[in-house]
């Protein structure tokens, strides 16, 4: 990544946490390895990737923005007066290359590494060099921004993901997942260190639009056009689903707006709300023209009857 994780997303540091999200969007879509296979890409994929999982979280970017950590998330060296003092006086007990020289170096350790200080302290006199009992470190978490179909996330399904160091694997999308859901993959993450086991993978679900369903919690939505004929004599006609199109029936003199419920046939058990729309044919004909005239004649009636004639 570059020395500075803004830069790496094209950015300040005045930037929001919108535009820190929309710009690392915007370099996945344009150097994401599964749409650019240009090495020079993948390389600014990755560097964008490292950028946003550090500014993402308010802390870390705080922190970093006041040169407490690198751009690696790493502890910056912190300056100590008193040494440089002790050593410029020519103190012949200022310098040491143990540990134990800085007392609270090995608690730092201890912190990050999860040991005792003690197998720390004897590394600065040339004990404990070889113990096998050397620290472990859990390995890296990954955060991946994934977007599928609607009906990969209504139905589940598989999908495949590019790693950061290579390759790729193989995601199960459990069967419902919704728009903004993060999946959590144990142990797919970067390998650790010593015995630390391996980090998690994340991924946060965008769920893409369906050009005829819409989603409200597990029920599905669906638009039907019907003809005036169907919509006046009623019948069978065919409807979609997420899981392939069922007949159901129109009722007779069935209007827009009508609703029809298509129970079990939504997402994880919810139901599919159907609200018809009655459409005219593209062209009225003369004879279609001369029926409704006669039978207009015969059967009037004002449907905006109950409107008030003010308003």
């Amino acid at each position: 990544m570059a020395g500075d994780p803004y830069e790496a997303l094209g950015l300040t540091k005045s930037a929001s946490d919108a535009e820190i999200k929309k710009a690392y969007r915007r370099i996945a879509k344009a150097d994401h390895p599964d749409l650019n296979p240009d090495p020079a890409a993948m390389a600014r994929f990755k560097a964008a990737s490292a950028a946003y999982d550090l500014l993402k979280d308010p802390e870390q970017r705080r922190r970093f923005d006041a040169g407490e950590i690198d751009a690696q998330g790493q502890e910056r060296p912190q300056r100590r007066p008193w040494r440089d003092h002790a050593e410029a006086a020519g103190n012949p007990y200022a310098r040491s290359y143990g540990f134990d020289a800085d007392p609270d170096l090995s608690d730092v350790f201890s912190d990050l590494f999860g040991r005792r200080a003690g197998g720390f302290a004897g590394f600065g006199h040339g004990a404990g060099r070889d113990d096998p009992r050397e620290f472990h470190v859990r390995g890296q978490d990954y955060r991946f921004s994934l977007e599928i179909d609607f009906l990969t996330a209504a139905r589940g399904g598989k999908t495949r993901i590019t790693l950061p160091e290579g390759g790729d694997l193989e995601v199960s999308i459990p069967k419902g997942v919704r728009d903004g859901q993060t999946i959590r993959l144990k142990g797919k993450g970067g390998p650790g260190l010593g015995q630390g086991g391996p980090g998690d993978a994340y991924l946060t679900i965008s769920v893409a639009p369906h050009p005829h369903f819409r989603r409200e919690g597990d029920d599905i939505l669906l638009t039907l056009p019907v003809t005036i004929d169907e919509a006046a004599l009623g019948g069978k006609v065919a409807a979609p689903t997420i899981d392939g199109p069922v007949n159901v029936s129109i009722p007779r003199g069935a209007t827009t707006g009508t609703r029809l419920r298509l129970k079990g046939r939504g997402v994880n058990g919810g139901d599919q709300h159907i609200e018809l729309k009655v459409v005219m044919p593209p062209r009225v004909d003369g004879d279609l023209a001369r029926f409704l005239e006669a039978w207009r004649k015969d059967h009037p009636y004002d449907p905006r009857a109950g409107l008030n004639a003010e308003a």
